[in-house]
């Protein structure tokens, strides 16, 4: 078989063609490109307020606001009064297509990314919003009919599963598994369009899901078997990158169910207010947390806390725990989160006692007297974890945020000593923003120090780490 491609300049296309056979046994080809987003030549006509950028910040205290380096890599659509926004549309056709994305909200900002520039899925900052909509972030934006009494216009639209969207001004992920509707010969359509898979930062949204027809909003309602995309650029500011298009030669086949899939019904846990579960939790790439305690929220944000080193491994937005590989059978002890996952990296103890600000983290509790005292609940029903370490005494809770935004941490520590620090942060990368807080890991999540605190960055090996000093208490919050 002969595999040409046409590749223009800013376009990356991966060396990774291969073959996968149709349902009649004949072999057609994937092609999956990058767009290198080094200039707007990919687009059809791009109107001002699109532009290439380097790098891109959000003001979480400015509605549809965005700050921009310089450099390329990163779309960005800025609409205002000078650069009215208007929608972006590939040169390119597509049919099938598996699509991947990373997009980054403005404060208040709205937009949406449009497949074959007819079926809508919705990108907002819903940041807070205690449930979701057809017409919030991740949803599949309703069809419309005018004719329809008041209120009723709107029609088959389809909200996320869950709620598993970041803040603005952090990245966030799109992966979609796209099926365009079917013609026969004449010209007459079939089959719908179907949504096969929606996946938000990590958590499937959406699956399976036939469109009856085009969302509104649409370029046409005449539907087709190749079209553009589309991205919405008349109402917020909103930025992209790595977008990655798998595109089909061939209508992709049916799939085929998995014949040894594990049919066992699913042990799930949803989370009253303040719920605690203890057991083992897996975390990628780090050793398995084996006195791990997991406590959940009715404001749907939770996290699990490591017993072992006096450390927050993880927090997630969404639904609770899956506790099946734990209760089902024999089980293996592990339960794993059902929501969108931040993790904190490989468990450490969070407490050191420094010789100096250049001194290398303790890897282990080793010669730090380190013991757990387990914990007390509060009055509100919340943990307060206790631990001995450094010949201190330390008390550790964590509380949601209103709205759900993120989580507090309070760490109390009685009988001080000297040099002693907390690390807040252990990350790739670590960049202070103008409001004095924390943007960590790539703009994976913020962090803010409270009560006037003085933490610093400094690099190790390689990576950043915030470290603070503490006396007697420390406040800070993860926004995510």
């Amino acid at each position: 078989m002969n595999l040409k491609f046409k590749v223009s300049p800013t376009i990356f296309l991966r060396f990774a063609a291969f073959l996968i056979l149709s349902t009649n046994g004949v072999a057609y080809a994937q092609s999956p490109i990058q767009l290198g987003l080094i200039d707007l030549s990919a687009f059809k006509s791009p109107s001002k307020s699109w532009q290439i950028a380097g790098s891109v910040q959000a003001d979480l205290s400015k509605t549809n606001f965005l700050s921009l380096g310089n450099g390329s890599g990163i779309l960005v659509n800025f609409p205002d009064k000078k650069n009215k926004g208007e929608d972006l549309f590939t040169l390119s056709e597509y049919g099938d297509i598996d699509l991947e994305f990373e997009y980054l909200m403005a404060s208040g900002a709205n937009s949406g990314l449009y497949l074959q520039g007819r079926y809508e899925i919705q990108l907002e900052d819903t940041w807070g919003s205690p449930s979701p909509k057809s017409n919030t972030n991740g949803g599949i934006y309703p069809r419309w009919d005018d004719s329809k009494p008041e209120g009723q216009q709107g029609y088959a639209g389809y909200a996320p599963r869950q709620n598993a969207s970041k803040a603005p001004g952090l990245w966030q992920k799109f992966k979609i598994s796209f099926q365009a509707p079917r013609f026969d010969a004449s010209g007459k359509k079939i089959a719908n369009a179907v949504m096969l898979r929606v996946e938000l930062n990590g958590v499937i949204i959406h699956d399976n899901v036939e469109l009856s027809g085009p969302t509104r909003g649409s370029i046409s309602n005449t539907e087709a078997a190749k079209a553009p995309l589309r991205f919405q650029g008349d109402h917020g500011a909103v930025a992209f990158k790595n977008i990655k298009i798998t595109s089909f030669d061939r209508p992709r086949p049916a799939e085929k169910p998995n014949v040894n899939a594990n049919t066992v019904d699913p042990i799930l846990i949803d989370a009253s207010e303040n719920s605690i579960l203890r057991s083992f939790m897996d975390l990628p790439g780090s050793p398995r947390v084996v006195h791990a305690v997991s406590v959940g929220s009715a404001a749907k944000v939770h996290y699990t806390y490591d017993m072992d080193n006096a450390m927050l491994v993880q927090v997630w937005r969404g639904d609770f725990l899956n506790a099946t590989p734990m209760w089902h059978d024999r089980g293996d002890g592990s339960s794993r989160p059902l929501g969108m996952v931040q993790r904190f990296g490989k468990p450490k103890q969070s407490i050191a006692q420094l010789a100096s600000t250049d001194a290398a983290w303790i890897s282990d509790t080793s010669g730090t007297s380190y013991k757990p005292k387990g914990y007390v609940i509060d009055e509100q029903g919340l943990p307060i974890f206790k631990y001995h370490t450094y010949g201190t005494k330390v008390s550790d809770q964590v509380t949601v945020l209103d709205l759900g935004r993120g989580i507090s941490r309070k760490i109390s520590i009685s009988n001080p000593v000297n040099n002693l620090y907390f690390r807040l942060a252990d990350a790739e990368n670590i960049v202070q923003t103008a409001d004095g807080s924390y943007l960590i890991d790539n703009q994976s999540y913020y962090l803010k120090v409270e009560d006037g605190g003085k933490a610093f960055i400094r690099e190790i090996n390689g990576r950043k780490e915030l470290l603070i000093p503490i006396l007697n208490t420390l406040n800070y919050s993860i926004l995510f």
